[in-house]
């Protein structure tokens, strides 16, 4: 029995966009742009430095960048998702990893500064540690503060009973 390819075909604008953005990122894009401007300043004696020739640039060039946002911006939103369901596999894969970054890109910022200081702290933490392999996660780090609490609310209560 045959396996069926999970994989889609990709739209027509996605094809589109991807080769968009490879050819415009590439030296050949550069210098394709290069020579048009080049072909449009050496037709300027032709054209008396008109208004209109002076329009052509301006308007080839603005039409040709309002696009262009769009089609990195998709290639970009594209790239960043496979980005980051490749680092949620990985955060998801270590047993010693926190599993509440797996879904992090959909937090609040507020959410993210809180456990942007959170990890600051888990980096005080492993100064004062000899290896540089030590590490720490959220869930280890909570798990030694609720034992902490547990040893010293013993503690209290032993130093309240023998005065």
């Amino acid at each position: 029995m045959k396996k069926k390819n999970v994989t889609q075909e990709k739209s027509f604008f996605e094809k589109f966009s991807a080769k968009a953005t490879s050819i415009a990122g590439s030296t050949f894009g550069f210098f394709g742009a290069l020579s048009i401007v080049v072909l449009w300043a050496v037709c300027g004696p032709v054209f008396h430095y008109s208004e209109t020739w002076q329009l052509v640039i301006n308007t080839g060039t603005t039409i040709i960048t309002f696009l262009m946002v769009f089609l990195i911006q998709k290639s970009q939103n594209k790239e960043s998702l496979a980005i980051q369901l490749k680092l949620n596999e990985l955060v998801a894969s270590h047993e010693f990893a926190s599993n509440r970054l797996v879904n992090v890109e959909n937090m609040t910022e507020d959410e993210l500064k809180v456990i942007r200081k959170y990890y600051s702290s888990l980096s005080d933490l492993t100064k004062g540690e000899e290896s540089l392999q030590q590490s720490h996660s959220i869930d280890e780090a909570k798990d030694n503060h609720e034992r902490k609490k547990v040893i010293e609310s013993s503690i209290s209560k032993k130093t309240t009973k023998h005065p």
